[in-house]
């Protein structure tokens, strides 16, 4: 379905991003992968679905290695047709308590990267398939993109931010080819989140699963992660011509998160 596409998904190198690039990959779309530890793994992962696979290092913080990074992809492939804006980092504290520093990195990373990529990838989505444009834009937003949780004032803030620009982005481009929307996930199993449990296990006393059950129960109603391979799926669907007029949602999976 997606053969001879290329796309661009940031923070691939696990988790979210890499199963989101695996789902694309399998469609037959050439990948750039961009994330830090371990990237032989990621690349030698994506190849053996048959697509070429190409990796950058850019730090998202830093407007300049986005750049670098657009300009790449379009040189190895020439041009990104679908864009995943995923990376993101998470710091927990109280507003008052909250280290500036961390304010500004997460808004950097999680928020303002996602502007910067998609203004460089739009000249191009734009111009093609003979000017009518064809391209699409997925940004990975959260749940908390839709609801606010104590002591996440910066990832709150970063992912209300991302649901506005997807509007915008989406409004912009209504009448061409590129569609622009969010994926909103509740809980997913990620080396993050899996992180957070084993704290939880062990300031509780508690076992794993016990720490888990915990960790859902206060918020997801359907006791379950979503998983990086349902985000995947999503993704595609959006990438395919039933996602033709899908624009500018913030899709939401949950697990009804935010259907209490």
């Amino acid at each position: 379905m997606l053969t001879g596409k290329t796309a661009l998904v940031t923070g691939s190198t696990s988790g979210i991003g890499l199963g989101i690039a695996r789902a694309l990959a399998a469609q037959g779309a050439n990948i750039v992968l961009n994330g830090f530890g371990d990237v032989d793994g990621p690349k030698a992962e994506i190849a053996a679905l048959g697509v070429k696979v190409a990796y950058h290092a850019a730090d998202m913080s830093k407007p300049a290695e986005i750049a670098d990074m657009m300009a790449y992809a379009a040189a190895q492939f020439g041009r990104v047709d679908i864009l995943v804006n995923n990376a993101g980092i998470q710091h927990v504290a109280r507003i008052e308590n909250f280290p500036i520093e961390k304010w500004d990195a997460i808004i950097a990373i999680n928020m303002s990267s996602a502007f910067h990529a998609t203004r460089l990838a739009l000249p191009a989505m734009q111009a093609a398939n003979g000017g009518k444009g064809w391209g699409r834009i997925i940004n990975v937003a959260s749940v908390h993109g839709l609801v606010g949780s104590a002591e996440k004032s910066a990832y709150v803030a970063a992912k209300h931010g991302i649901v506005g620009l997807t509007k915008v982005t989406a409004l912009e481009n209504a009448t061409s080819g590129v569609t622009c929307n969010a994926i909103c996930p509740g809980w997913v199993l990620t080396p993050l989140v899996q992180k957070q449990v084993d704290a939880r296990a062990a300031a509780g006393g508690i076992s794993n699963e016990a720490a888990t059950a915990q960790l859902l129960g206060e918020k997801e109603p359907s006791l379950q992660f979503t998983t990086p391979e349902e985000l995947g799926a999503l993704a595609v669907f959006f990438c395919s011509p039933a996602g033709n007029n899908v624009r500018g949602v913030a899709w939401n999976m949950d697990g009804g998160w935010t259907a209490q």
